[in-house]
């Protein structure tokens, strides 16, 4: 049995540091869409065994006149997770505001995962449209969570006019093809000063843990775990890919090279 040695890092020491965003801590890295599902016991326990704490909802799914009285809704714990609504399906700048200020006033949602789609087939973002939209929300006192393209300088624009956190997609939404451009991802998570949290386009495990350990910190998913032939089980993978590429990323990899370099010491060996 040996002893950990002064200021080296023990068991007790790997947790997890929750994920911070305007203000509020989440204890899991993992945020999940609640779309896709084949029944609402399936999303529950995949919730569950995600160990998510924040969850979006799209609005267009919500009765917002009662949002009690709808049945998607009331099947989440809204004393467990945060919910996050989402303007999934808006095509304009307009249309994006007008549906987070109903939520705001009917829901009393202040948080809003915006999205502004400019093209129906690849649901890529309309990322003028989504700039205006930002500012607009911002202004009006709303935490404003967008989702864009993975293009650094519309990340920047988007931290500069106030956003709470950005969320570039690693692929396009529902594809399943994983973080398809890792350099670009990088240089967004660099120059951030706000949470970087990809969003679309995990399609299992690995890709999740590949997103962390580029350093993003977090990961939001949908179709991945809820269009798996076993959504709960890929949960739990995704949770742990998640909390093994966050370790990673903090543990200080090896550098790449090119040639070998023996594990086991070469001096006295017998000749």
């Amino acid at each position: 049995m040996t002893t950990a040695s002064a200021g080296a890092t023990t068991s007790a020491d790997i947790v997890i540091e929750p994920l911070e965003i305007a203000g509020r801590s989440l204890k899991s890295r993992l945020i999940l869409g609640s779309g896709k599902y084949t029944d609402n016991e399936t999303m529950v326990r995949s919730f569950e065994a995600a160990g998510a704490d924040m969850v979006t909802v799209a609005l267009r799914r919500v009765n917002l006149a009662d949002p009690d009285s709808d049945a998607f809704i009331h099947h989440i714990d809204r004393d467990k997770y945060l919910l996050l609504p989402n303007t999934a399906g808006c095509y304009t700048a307009n249309e994006a505001v007008r549906t987070a200020r109903l939520a705001r006033e009917l829901g009393g949602w202040t948080w809003v995962k915006l999205e502004v789609i400019g093209d129906q087939k690849t649901l890529f973002p309309d990322n003028t449209e989504l700039l205006e939209a930002t500012k607009t929300l911002v202004a009006e006192g709303f935490v404003v969570l967008p989702y864009t393209n993975d293009d650094p300088v519309v990340c920047k624009k988007l931290e500069d006019l106030g956003a709470a956190a950005v969320m570039p997609l690693g692929a396009p939404i529902g594809s399943g093809m994983g973080i398809r451009n890792p350099a670009n991802l990088q240089i967004i998570i660099e120059q951030s000063n706000v949470p970087v949290i990809v969003d679309a386009g995990v399609g299992t495990a690995s890709d999740a843990a590949v997103a962390m350990e580029l350093g993003a910190d977090g990961v939001l998913m949908n179709t991945g775990i809820a269009s798996a032939k076993d959504p709960v089980r890929m949960a739990r993978a995704m949770k742990l890919a998640i909390e093994a590429g966050w370790l990673a990323a903090h543990s200080g990899r090896i550098p790449r090279k090119l040639y070998a370099t023996a594990s086991s010491p070469v001096a006295g060996l017998i000749e």
